[in-house]
């Protein structure tokens, strides 16, 4: 079966950065509902659009085909006092730049703590890198309805982001602690 729309591919992969240097090795492949779902970049789509299990291709991808250009205006420094504690380094949380409850809320990586400051990046942390991915393609199957309906796979190393599952903040904090996929 050829890659096409409302098709699940499994892909195999590696990502470095454009000089070479390993960034992720994926242990467990790559699950996605093809088609424009934005499962995956649109760049391997693109790259992927029509082939069948076996296909090897390793491609580059420009930052703003990727995960965007860093944007400084994204960091900010937040009083310690605002965060939940324990506190370090690594840590990340969802919230909205400035303070701007009707704005999209971004996940923010805590990068410095110092005292009572805290240094906060909005940026994807592979903001501002050109990317080459590595990609096997393992297996090609036709879609459920449910998985086309839902717009991402189901089942095993699927993919599974239900927004309605999160949380509420309950501090009236303006962040809260945010898993990584």
């Amino acid at each position: 079966m050829k890659i096409a729309k409302n098709t699940v591919v499994t892909v195999h992969y590696k990502l470095s950065d454009a000089q070479g240097t390993l960034i992720e090795d994926g242990q467990e492949p790559m699950v996605y509902l093809h088609g424009g779902y934005e499962n995956t970049l649109p760049k391997i789509e693109e790259a992927l659009e029509g082939k069948a299990a076996g296909f090897d291709i390793t491609i580059q991808v420009e930052p703003e085909d990727a995960f965007g250009e860093y944007d400084a205006d994204l960091v900010k420094v937040e009083e310690r006092k605002n965060l939940p504690t324990p506190l370090e380094v690594g840590m990340q949380f969802e919230g909205t730049p400035d303070g701007d409850d009707d704005g999209d809320a971004l996940v923010f990586t805590v990068t410095d703590v110092a005292d009572d400051k805290v240094v906060l990046d909005g940026n994807h942390p592979l903001a501002g890198m050109a990317l080459r991915f590595s990609l096997n393609v393992a297996d090609v199957r036709a879609a459920t309805d449910e998985e086309i309906a839902h717009g991402h796979v189901h089942g095993a190393h699927g993919h599974h982001d239900d927004e309605d599952d999160e949380d509420e903040d309950e501090s009236g904090n303006e962040y809260r602690s945010h898993p990584i996929h």
